[in-house]
């Protein structure tokens, strides 16, 4: 690592004992959840050489971090160093002394490794897990690290307040380092992130001006996400409300029980599949959005497959209430949300095996009219000519909450996407837990409400509206916006 290049990139080592979490650090500062680039694990000694890990935006460097192999014998090295120095306290000299004397000879192989990029001019960063006792060692690995006189961040990876030596670890850190923080890097958020790096800015003011313009490129960058998911949503909406399915049955297919209910059954199968596909596109581009490979979504794990528009649980859950649909409804010209029909012989017939109850209702469209009781009847339908037989289209599902319920699950999908760590290395689905939970559009304002009521009604009748469109943008984004700073607050 020459000079040169620390000039142009502020550098940071990251240093710590085996196992205290600087690569889980790394993994959530960064955004990165491959193995391949940071790996993670409880095993002590997984990072056995420095790796250079870049923060870059829009193609250009602008932080460098060296993931550094633990300290494993620093009360050995600490005496070397001394005994190298002589009389007094040794100082920056001492380390050169040292490595000089031991890189490459297989012994400290570690501690020269990690103290190498310090030598070279970069700063540090400790990393401590405070879940352990401050024993010898400890303070032997921050001697060190004080005689290189380099500018020193400790960081505290906190998995809780009530860590047993957290303010024994405070209380002795103020002696060796410019800064301490506490940071846990398996539920840091956007906003934690932020932190750590502005107080980079504290330590380290030769490079003040790179890592301000940093933290402004991750604003940007940040800002960028909430409008590209924001696009994703009103693309998943639009596309689920346009969304038919259409047969062109024969007289024979009419006439014929058992072939009417196959026909029955096959539609709603295949209409809740292709429903099933464009929700999961979405989700799979917020997980794309927020570098996430490890988050799986299925559409089953959307849990619409137990809602039921007629129970109380469901208008109090997912969204909007009763009163909220009717007002959004009257506003749009739509039916009260009190009127909306539910239940349907369709979905009770193999579809439901599929997706259930989803909306507690579907709307069977034919063309040009909808049944008003909802069961499909393959004897209505639009006649074609003579000899071509009838035309069913199926789709949209006619409950009015149904595009709510589908925008709250959404909502909640980019509130859990966004707040995962990377830190987190075991694949899971992304809703396996209702921990955050729906109800979030009805916290929208009422004005609000009636624009995207409109919208998604325009949607539903096959002719988006877009006039609506970009308000409809904005009142995603500002939503979305609402929920990280919720998020962020705990609440």
């Amino acid at each position: 690592m020459a000079d040169d290049e620390t000039k142009e990139v502020p550098v940071f080592a990251v240093v710590g004992k085996v196992n205290t979490g600087k690569s889980a650090v790394l993994a959530t500062l960064l955004e990165v959840d491959d193995d391949r680039m940071i790996r993670v694990s409880n095993t002590p000694g997984e990072t056995t050489h420095c790796q250079e890990l870049p923060l870059v935006f829009d193609g250009e460097e602008r932080i460098r971090f060296v993931d550094t192999p633990g300290f494993q014998r620093p009360i050995d090295a600490m005496h070397e160093i001394q005994d190298l120095h002589g009389d007094g306290t040794p100082g920056l000299e001492s380390i050169r002394t040292f490595l000089d004397a031991f890189e490459g000879s297989g012994s400290f192989e570690d501690e020269c490794q990690l103290l190498r990029p310090l030598v070279d001019g970069a700063g540090l960063l400790y990393i401590i897990d405070p879940s352990k006792p401050l024993r010898d060692e400890f303070v032997a690995e921050m001697e060190i690290l004080r005689w290189t006189g380099r500018r020193r961040m400790a960081l505290l990876n906190a998995k809780s307040d009530e860590d047993r030596y957290l303010q024994t670890w405070k209380d002795r850190l103020g002696s060796y380092f410019n800064l301490v923080r506490t940071f846990n890097a398996h539920q840091a958020r956007f906003e934690q992130r932020r932190r750590l790096l502005r107080s980079l800015l504290e330590i380290d003011e030769t490079h003040a001006g790179m890592i301000e313009t940093t933290i402004r490129c991750l604003d940007d960058e940040w800002q960028l996400r909430r409008e590209e998911s924001a696009e994703v949503v009103v693309g998943v909406l639009e596309k689920a409300m346009m969304l038919r399915e259409s047969r062109v049955l024969g007289e024979r297919d009419i006439d014929v029980e058992h072939r009417r209910q196959k026909i029955q059954r096959d539609m709603g199968e295949v209409y809740y599949r292709n429903l099933g596909r464009v929700v999961t596109r979405g989700m799979d581009r917020l997980l794309e959005i927020y570098r996430h490979h490890l988050l799986e979504v299925d559409w089953k794990d959307l849990g619409v497959e137990a809602l039921d528009l007629e129970a109380e649980e469901t208008w109090s859950k997912w969204g909007l209430s009763r009163t909220q649909l009717t007002m959004a409804g009257a506003a749009t010209g739509a039916a009260a949300g009190a009127a909306v029909d539910a239940g349907t012989a369709f979905l009770s017939h193999g579809a439901g095996a599929l997706i259930g109850a989803l909306g507690g209702g579907v709307a069977a469209f034919f063309k040009g009219n909808a049944l008003p009781d909802l069961k499909v009847d393959v004897r209505g339908g639009v006649r074609l000519k003579t000899g071509e037989g009838r035309k069913l289209e199926l789709g949209p599902p006619k409950n009015e909450n149904f595009a709510w319920v589908l925008l709250d699950r959404l909502l909640d999908a980019y509130a859990r996407i966004q707040t995962r760590a990377h830190a987190l290395r075991s694949k899971s689905k992304l809703f396996e837990n209702e921990e955050l939970g729906g109800g979030r559009v009805q916290q929208l304002p009422g004005d609000q409400r009636r624009v995207l009521a409109k919208w998604l009604r325009s949607c539903g009748q096959g002719d988006p509206d877009r006039g609506l469109e970009p308000e409809v943008f904005r009142i995603l984004v500002g939503f979305l916006e609402l929920i990280e700073q919720e998020s962020a607050s705990g609440e």
